[in-house]
C-alpha cells in the first residue's frame, strides 16, 4: 500500500466528492474482498499523477514535434540517407506524441469513470472487471474475458 499525503489525500476529495459513497457500489469478482475507499484513492492518485505527467511530456513533445516538422528542410541538402534520417526521426517523434495522447485519453476516460462511479465494471459485459486487474492496469475498461474476445476478433 502505497502512502497518501495529505494535499493528495484532499485533491482526490475535491476530484471525486462522491468516492466515499460510489466505492461501496465498484463491483468485485467472486472470491475478491470489497473494494475499500483506501484501494481506489490509491489508483485515483497514480491517475491523476499519470495525468499531470502526461500533460507535461506531451506539451515539450507537442513542441519538439512542431519544431522538427518547421525545420524538416533545413541542412537536409540533397542527400537521401539525411533526408530519410530527418523523416525517420519525425515519424518516430509523430508515434511517441500519438502514443501519449491514447495513455492520456485512457487516462482521463479512467478518471471519469471513478467520478461517475461506473470504475471496476467491464464496458461490454457489465459484469466485474477484477481488483487484480485495475490495481495491475487502472486504465482497464473491460474484463479479461472481454479483453481476450477482442484479442481473438482482431487477431
Amino acid at each position: 500500500m502505497t502512502k497518501i499525503s495529505t494535499a493528495t489525500r484532499a485533491a482526490i476529495k475535491h476530484e471525486f466528492p462522491n468516492l466515499a459513497r460510489d466505492v461501496k457500489q465498484f463491483p468485485v469478482r467472486d472470491g475478491e474482498e470489497p473494494w475499500t475507499l483506501r484501494e481506489v484513492e490509491e489508483l485515483a492518485a497514480l491517475l491523476l499523477e499519470d495525468k499531470e505527467r502526461l500533460e507535461r511530456e506531451l506539451h515539450v513533445a507537442d513542441k519538439e514535434l512542431s519544431d522538427l516538422l518547421r525545420n524538416s528542410g533545413d541542412g537536409a541538402g540533397d542527400d537521401q540517407a539525411d533526408y530519410g534520417s530527418s523523416a525517420l526521426e519525425r515519424e518516430q517523434e509523430l508515434t511517441l506524441v500519438n502514443n501519449m495522447r491514447d495513455l492520456l485519453e485512457q487516462t482521463n476516460h479512467a478518471l471519469d469513470r471513478i467520478r461517475k462511479g461506473t470504475y471496476a465494471t467491464c464496458e461490454v459485459t457489465a459484469l466485474p472487471i477484477g481488483k487484480a486487474r485495475l490495481q495491475a492496469f487502472p486504465r482497464a475498461t473491460l474484463s479479461v474475458e472481454a479483453k481476450a474476445r477482442e484479442e481473438r476478433r482482431g487477431a
